[in-house]
């Protein structure tokens, strides 16, 4: 029932949505600024210089305290403009600050997203190649022919084809993964098969997930984290700042600061961009803005509007349970990383992250 309210809520709210194609700003900058590796230096803009509303600001940072928000990052042209930390209010916990770990939730997807598609640039995989081919055969309870229907790129999708019905979503055991549908036709937010692309990307690469990530990531962004099994999945903890670093990253198509940390571009692209016909708002892992529908965690059918009316139609997004979002909007060269409690128990909270962007784009306006 709660994801049926809230629904009907962000179809009334996509209903009224005015946003249109998002316009270039002549204001945009030729170049990124991007923070140094392996330092605590990181230039930052004045609300006042950019013209922002700080009065609205201000509005913004108490609904953000106000529902359980840990860590608040705003980029724009790579610069922090807002960046605010909190404690945990019920438990008087200390003040949070850039220096503490968070986890990501799912996301962390959009982690493995990168993570695969640079194993692909690397020669370890092909996203086109069933699964089977790094998991063994098996790695289902499908007959031979089911199982190898599904293919890499269904995983990156939500398009395993896996039943989701009276089913533990987080289960990887072969007896957890049977079958439903065909792959590709069918679009669900199912953990498990996500949850496996990390054995693919070891299997393939012959290094941990760790491993990888700190060639890949750390050491050409200057990330901190690591990635903690929990139960049966793979949950990442960074900082906010590091999570930014991601995003920014995202927002330079690939590259940091003069270097190319993704040369597939091609796989970049389809990376952000929607990935099949059945979800349109949903790219490898990454969620869409500016679509005609999208389907939400827990449900089938695809709802008439965008993933966030409030926001710019080109703002691609991680997203993660108890409000873990980490954006990149192209047309405004912004990124933002929001950390903390949960507003909601929903797997995805959309509503949630409408309402913070309807504060924010008071304050950018």
């Amino acid at each position: 029932m709660k994801y049926l309210i809230a629904l009907m809520a962000t179809c009334l709210l996509s209903c009224s949505s005015e946003n249109g194609d998002p316009q270039p700003d002549p204001q945009l900058p030729t170049a990124l600024y991007f923070p140094p590796n392996g330092s605590n230096i990181w230039e930052a803009s004045s609300l006042g210089s950019l013209g922002w509303n700080t009065l609205k600001a201000e509005e913004l940072k108490t609904f953000l305290a106000s529902n359980g928000t840990r860590a608040f990052i705003v980029l724009k042209d790579g610069k922090i403009v807002m960046e605010h930390y909190w404690g945990n209010n019920l438990t008087n916990t200390a003040p949070f600050d850039q220096s503490k770990l968070w986890y990501w939730a799912s996301a962390g997807k959009t982690l493995s997203a990168f993570l695969t598609g640079k194993a692909q640039e690397e020669g370890f995989l092909n996203i086109q190649n069933k699964t089977s081919d790094y998991l063994g055969n098996g790695w289902t309870s499908l007959t031979t022919t089911q199982e190898n229907q599904i293919k890499v790129v269904h995983q990156l999708t939500m398009t395993s084809g896996l039943q989701f019905q009276n089913v533990n979503l987080n289960c990887t055991s072969p007896n957890c993964l049977t079958f439903l549908a065909n792959a590709g036709s069918q679009w669900y937010y199912h953990n498990a098969p996500y949850t496996l692309l990390r054995n693919v990307v070891e299997s393939a690469t012959n290094k941990t997930y760790q491993q990888y990530t700190q060639e890949k990531l750390h050491q050409t962004i200057g990330m901190d984290g690591t990635w903690v099994q929990q139960a049966e999945g793979n949950v990442y903890y960074s900082t906010a700042r590091s999570a930014a670093r991601f995003g920014l990253m995202i927002l330079a198509k690939g590259k940091w600061n003069g270097n190319t940390v993704m040369n597939d571009t091609n796989y970049f692209n389809q990376m952000v961009s929607t990935s099949q016909n059945l979800n349109q708002s949903y790219g490898y892992l990454w969620w869409l803005n500016g679509k005609n529908s999208v389907i939400y965690p827990g449900v089938t059918i695809p709802i008439s509007g965008s993933l966030a009316p409030n926001a710019p139609s080109d703002l691609v997004a991680a997203m993660g349970k108890n409000g873990q979002f980490v954006g990149v909007v192209p047309s405004k060269n912004l990124v933002y990383v929001r950390f903390g409690e949960a507003p909601n128990d929903d797997l995805v909270p959309v509503l949630f992250h409408d309402q913070m962007w309807q504060k924010l784009k008071e304050v950018i306006n």
